[in-house]
């Protein structure tokens, strides 16, 4: 089997599930009971925090809320951080930001869409000609988790404060951290991240807070998490994550090379005459997008599957919609046919080069062949 959608998941990292068992077997007991053996797991999540922020942000400056995964992470900054006014979000968010966003607006609150590029990435002027002295909430994906395209957040993130110094700026860090080496800057306020896309076990990420922002909690009951997400915590996976991220970062940049070394092969390999690129050549290395114009995606994933290869067509989190078209890519101002045939090939540095020149081979010859059939 060859896996290609690594950004719906990843494979959870063996040597980090042995590392973070103890914690199922051993230290199962519930972190906010008052006994010794339960209260010095405090120090665990605490040591988990601390590492995870050190990675990306200063800990003096940031705090971080652990969530049930990036979807969580994203609704609470949506709906806990858009208060009042206005919010701005960009055209290619991941669906957590964009539903969060329009649900918000059957609440009374005012949404505004800011348009993208052809290659995913916010129109940056367009963004900022939405943004009032009533906007509360901008939020801008980071790494768009359908095209790859990068976004300046930063840069974005001090437009933004200085047309309004009182918006809070969210970014859906999901496909960036760590795969592309970074650090916040104190303009961006909330920031999601998710362990099941470095390697860890899916059911768990984090909201990442600069402490002064205020944000009211999303989950209430018993005040975990210093009251802003109530729940008893899942140490395992907390602990699972931490060494995940430990693992990812000491080897990032090695990685960002490797990988982008095999995207570049991958774009060789594949035939110009039966695949457009929709990714731009500065996106992230971990995603390509491509569409065969005039075959199906969904055609050619299942075609695929059967041959021992596994691809996306776009967001995973979006598959349950039922839309045959992405919402992203008609945002990027491509036409049905272009969109129809979109696939998302995603990469993680334990692919071989074998891999990817057996993927080039196999969706050569299935789009070859479709074509053939429908001349």
């Amino acid at each position: 089997m060859i896996y290609l959608d690594n950004a719906a998941t990843t494979k959870p990292d063996k040597e980090c599930l042995k590392a973070a068992e103890k914690y199922l077997y051993e230290d199962y007991f519930n972190p906010s009971s008052l006994y010794k053996d339960g209260y010095k797991l405090q120090a665990e999540i605490k040591a988990a925090k601390t590492n995870i922020l050190s990675f990306i942000a200063n800990t003096d400056n940031y705090d971080l809320t652990f969530t049930s995964g990036g979807t969580e992470a994203d609704n609470q900054a949506i709906f806990c951080g858009g208060k009042r006014g206005n919010i701005v979000v960009s055209s290619g968010e991941h669906s957590a930001v964009f539903a969060s966003a329009n649900e918000t607006k059957q609440r009374g609150l005012e949404v505004r869409f800011a348009k993208i590029k052809s290659d995913g990435s916010v129109d940056v002027e367009n963004l900022l000609s939405l943004i009032d002295d009533k906007t509360s909430l901008v939020s801008v994906i980071h790494v768009n988790n359908e095209t790859g395209a990068i976004n300046d957040i930063f840069d974005i993130a001090k437009k933004v404060k200085l047309k309004n110094k009182y918006t809070l700026f969210h970014s859906d860090g999901v496909q960036a951290f760590g795969k592309i080496p970074f650090k916040l800057t104190n303009d961006i306020d909330l920031y999601s991240i998710s362990a099941h896309k470095i390697g860890g076990v899916k059911g768990c990420g984090a909201l990442i807070r600069k402490k002064r922002a205020i944000i009211k909690p999303y989950i209430y009951g018993g005040g975990q998490e210093q009251g802003l997400r109530s729940g008893t915590e899942n140490l395992f996976a907390i602990k699972d994550f931490e060494f995940a991220a430990v693992k990812k970062y000491s080897t990032i940049k090695n990685n960002y090379q490797l990988v982008l070394n095999l995207q570049e092969k991958l774009w060789e390999k594949l035939d110009k005459q039966l695949f457009t690129r929709i990714s731009a050549l500065t996106c992230s290395p971990y995603i390509l997008s491509v569409s065969a114009e005039g075959v199906r995606g969904e055609t050619i994933l299942h075609e695929a599957d059967d041959l021992g290869l596994l691809i996306g067509t776009g967001s995973a989190c979006s598959s349950n919609e039922k839309k045959r078209f992405s919402r992203t890519i008609i945002a990027c101002g491509y036409p049905e046919s272009v969109a129809d045939g979109v696939l998302r090939l995603s990469l993680s540095p334990e692919i071989t080069l074998d891999e990817i020149l057996k993927a080039a081979e196999i969706l050569n010859k299935i789009v070859s062949n479709r074509r053939a059939i429908m001349a």
